[in-house]
């Protein structure tokens, strides 16, 4: 069995993991010597993120004296098909301290497909200086699902408030529940034109258009200020795989661009290709 990754496991890294799910590919897209090596190592993102599930999870703390967190906070996502096993939620996307009074924080978490998300248990170690947390709500995100779930939970997750407990099991509001049309994944690499002062640090974004005037959002390429200054280097290849609306077999133009933001803002853009993942997985 063949479990290649190409990933970071780090906090400051991608999208914050310390943990992934890896699911074994034919032998092709790890052999070397064979003749499709390029062809076999460009395929593969596409076929793991098909394999795969992206969830987007918020947590509001709560508007309460002493309401935040220093503790260590985990969640376990149960769907009809498994469970994600227990993450840690390390690194918020929004905020650099972690469960603040009044705050929401952001996560990705990612596994391989558990079917219909039917519970979440979310709890943390006690540990710390000020362990106590009044969690009021979770919301979970499954673009390549159209599914958008609340939690509400509104009580305390301390040893001293509300019944002691420290981690609670949640179920979904039903009336909350947001459903749309699902994502697909796009596979997306951007060549860097081989001229002086052709790379940018900015925020590079993009939007795809289809036919009968269907379009994505407008998508950042890079998830933090680090990848920026990474990537869009002079004579560079980068490919990003990114979940998108679907705008269907056919991509009539594209619009990319950035934010202009950085010391080194301006950029030569040589050209950009992309892949759609197929229904059928091809």
């Amino acid at each position: 069995y063949y479990f290649p990754c190409q990933r970071w496991l780090a906090v400051e890294e991608d999208d914050g993991q310390i943990v992934r799910e890896l699911v074994p590919v034919d032998e092709a897209f790890v052999k070397k010597d064979s003749e499709n090596d390029g062809q076999s190592l460009a395929t593969l993102g596409l076929e793991q993120k098909a394999k795969s599930t992206t969830y987007t999870v918020k947590v509001k703390t709560g508007d309460k004296k002493n309401a935040g967190t220093d503790a260590n906070v985990f969640i376990t996502l149960y769907g009809s098909k498994d469970d994600t096993g227990i993450v840690s939620l390390k690194a918020s996307k929004i905020n650099k301290n972690k469960f603040e009074r009044g705050k929401v924080d952001e996560f990705t978490v990612e596994s391989v497909d558990i079917g219909d998300l039917k519970k979440i248990k979310i709890g943390h170690d006690n540990k710390g200086n000020s362990t106590g947390w009044f969690l009021e709500w979770v919301e979970i995100d499954a673009p390549s699902l159209g599914q958008c779930l609340k939690f509400p939970c509104g009580r305390w997750l301390d040893k001293s408030e509300d019944d002691g407990a420290i981690e609670r099991i949640i179920f979904p509001a039903e009336l909350q529940t947001t459903e749309y049309i699902p994502f697909v994944p796009y596979e997306i690499t951007v060549y860097t034109s081989d001229i002086f002062g052709a790379g940018t640090d900015a925020d590079v974004f993009i939007v795809l258009y289809g036919s009968d005037g269907i379009c994505t959002q407008q998508k950042s390429l890079c998830l933090n200020k680090r990848e920026q200054r990474m990537y869009f280097e002079r004579n560079s290849v980068n490919q990003f795989i990114v979940e998108l609306e679907d705008v269907g077999d056919i991509i009539e133009k594209i619009r990319i661009g950035h934010t202009g933001g950085g010391l080194n803002s301006g950029w030569h853009l040589d050209r950009v290709a992309i892949r759609r993942l197929l229904p059928n997985g091809k």
